[in-house]
């Protein structure tokens, strides 16, 4: 029999619109920044335990956000987060 000890998930996310939408460089990066705020904070109100590893914005306007997360709350995954 196994069980799971630890877990976490590392993600690479991208915050970018679709240029159709006709926003200029920058209207696009302000928004794409807020939603990376609002992804933040979606994490903040579901309590789930996360580390931004990095965060980089590309010439695009686009938003690259590598982070890691615990995948649920019975398992203990400080060795991941210490």
């Amino acid at each position: 029999m196994k069980r799971v000890k630890s877990g976490c998930i590392l993600q690479t996310l991208v915050f970018m619109q679709k240029e159709e939408l006709g926003f200029s460089k920058d209207a696009q990066l302000r928004y794409n920044r807020e939603e990376v705020e609002r992804y933040k904070q979606d994490l903040e109100k579901n309590k789930t335990r996360y580390q931004i590893i990095s965060t980089e914005e590309q010439q695009d306007a686009s938003i690259i956000v590598h982070v890691r997360k615990h995948l649920n709350g019975k398992t203990d995954v400080s060795e991941y987060f210490d």
